[in-house]
């Protein structure tokens, strides 16, 4: 039977939870066990798709075409997890399915109440988040985060169904884990752990007692403050387990849980096998390597160039994936970000020095000529450039504008009037469809022309991307634009729509209407990332081999008497 582990916070959002819920799965896949993992969010939004990027960050799109919180980011990154649609749930998709049932008279014309329809349904959610077994087998151990903090009134029908949860499995089939904050006081120049027992406090209020408590922490926890927070929450003291700040990398974690003792906790609490150690010794090689990339003075410089750049989680998984490459690469990754606004207000001079552009996805007019003129100066200047999703379109404008002498190009979701509509609203889409979860989203295969970089950097005929947009291009100017010199590389033959666009003459151009940062691993960076880092590399090695050349041109000539 599927064992379950339950992750709540307290004290401070953004604690990170998500992440420390995938450290956890990853440990335990490194024992050998099979993980599922999902998160319950408690906002009434049925997903995160129409939520902005400045509030809730990026929204995470699944194989099926889920859109979903940018945790799962985090889990997928981390673990061989199989995330669906029921791997994140949220209030108001919890609340759209008893109602629904409700209106279709399931429920008989009993009163619909919080205890126990919804909290029946969040259960349910639960259990539907444990895949069913397979040719991989059943599922071990599904992890399931709790979004929010305890305390919340969001948060309570949540709390009040993993406790009725844990009270209807067999004895020992549960464990709670609840992360909290420590916080410093520099003034008093010491840390406080009465917000750690506030928190604990009101989930025991619950009926929720923690087996395991993870104390987030700037500075080394003392042993005496240690045993305090074991007294005073009623947790054994080696089950108060220290999760400091990391000093250069997020994928330290799942070792300093490790050296902590945490696997061995829970695989003792669920009776299974912890005598032998974790074997995590090819995740500490990876973090040993980018120990050394970071404190290497050779680094690659990129920008990106975006419309949600003031909030860091708004494009997580693409800050990620550059990271990823830049550890194959063996070379640190600078990031340079960049307003897509600033490019038009103070001009592409902002973009001097970098060693490769990066255009994301985004929505919406704001910006967009900003980041059509930042690729006319990457394409000119040949300085390596990648467009994802709307980054990909504006390229197709830009080179329509500016090579194909498609004066006015655009694309109709903007420019409903141009003459040159080379990007266009989808054929089954129309202006009346609703917002949520309607654009083409999740996996679609897409067939790669041999001799083109794409098919160079894949190393294969055809590849499954993920998908989360509304508009493409535009087949009228197929034959137009690759007359020009617009290599359209990647095909959908299914749709027949274009997926990837690239340019011959260029160290490395190109456009891709997918998001490959969902597909990237640190373990197993994308093609696509990877490429761009590698041309940024060469650029950079050859700006400085050019400058120690003009040094030594310039040095004083020895004069030999």
């Amino acid at each position: 039977m599927t064992k379950h582990i339950f992750i709540t916070g307290g004290v401070v959002s953004s604690l990170g939870k998500g992440l420390t819920t995938a450290a956890i799965g990853m440990i335990l896949e490194a024992r050998g066990y099979r993980v599922s993992i999902q998160k319950l969010d408690p906002y009434i939004n049925v997903d995160p798709g129409t939520m902005s990027p400045f509030q809730h960050g990026e929204v995470y799109v699944t194989d099926d075409g889920a859109e979903t919180d940018l945790d799962l980011g985090h889990y997928e990154r981390f673990t061989k997890a199989k995330l669906t649609k029921n791997s994140n749930f949220t209030t108001g998709k919890i609340y759209q399915g008893v109602i629904e049932k409700e209106r279709r008279g399931d429920y008989l014309g009993r009163t619909v109440q919080v205890i126990p329809h919804i909290t029946d349904a969040i259960k349910e959610a639960v259990h539907a988040g444990v895949p069913e077994p397979d040719e991989n087998g059943a599922v071990d151990v599904a992890l399931t985060e709790i979004g929010g903090t305890v305390g919340d009134i969001e948060s309570l029908p949540f709390l009040e169904a993993i406790r009725q949860f844990g009270l209807e499995r067999p004895e020992g089939d549960c464990l709670y884990v609840h992360i909290t904050l420590l916080p410093y006081l520099s003034c008093a120049g010491e840390m406080k752990t009465k917000p750690t027992q506030h928190s604990v406090g009101k989930l025991r209020e619950i009926g929720i007692q923690p087996d395991v408590l993870i104390c987030r922490t700037e500075q080394p926890m003392s042993e005496d403050m240690a045993k305090k927070i074991s007294m005073f929450c009623n947790v054994r003291r080696n089950h108060v387990i220290e999760e400091r700040d990391v000093d250069f990398s997020i994928y330290q974690v799942p070792l300093d849980l490790v050296k902590s003792g945490l696997d061995q906790l829970i695989l003792k609490h669920f009776d299974m096998p912890y005598d032998q150690p974790t074997d995590l010794g090819f995740w500490a090689a990876m973090v040993e390597r980018i120990r050394g990339i970071q404190q290497s003075s050779e680094s690659v410089e990129i920008a990106v160039v975006g419309k949600y750049i003031e909030l860091h989680d708004a494009y997580k998984s693409i800050y990620e994936a550059l990271t990823h490459a830049g550890i194959a690469n063996g070379v640190k990754v600078k990031l340079r970000k960049i307003s897509a606004e600033e490019v038009l207000d103070e001009g592409v001079g902002v973009l001097e020095g970098v060693h490769g552009v990066l255009v994301p996805g985004g929505f919406g007019e704001r910006g967009l000529e900003g980041k059509i003129n930042a690729i006319t100066w990457a394409r000119e200047r040949g300085v390596p450039f990648l467009g994802i999703c709307l980054g990909m379109q504006c390229a197709v404008i830009e080179f329509a504008r500016n090579v194909a002498g498609m004066t006015g190009a655009h694309t109709t979701e903007h420019s409903p009037d141009t003459p040159y509509p080379v990007i266009h609203y989808m054929a089954d889409q129309d202006d009346n469809t609703a917002k949520g979860g309607t654009m083409r989203l999740g996996a679609y295969d897409c067939d790669l022309t041999p001799g083109t970089l794409a098919h160079d950097l894949y190393g294969q005929d055809r590849i499954s991307e993920r998908h989360r947009h509304r508009y493409e291009f535009n087949n009228s100017f197929r034959k137009e634009l690759g007359d020009a010199g617009l290599i359209q590389s990647g095909v959908n033959t299914e749709r027949n729509l274009i997926e990837i666009v690239e340019l011959k003459d260029h160290p490395y151009f190109v456009g891709v209407q997918f998001h490959p940062e969902y597909k990237c691993r640190p373990l197993k960076p994308h093609p696509l990332f990877r490429g761009l880092v590698a041309a940024g590399k060469a650029l950079a090695d050859g700006q400085a081999a050019d400058s120690s050349h003009k040094r030594n041109q310039n040095a004083p000539k020895e004069t030999i008497a």
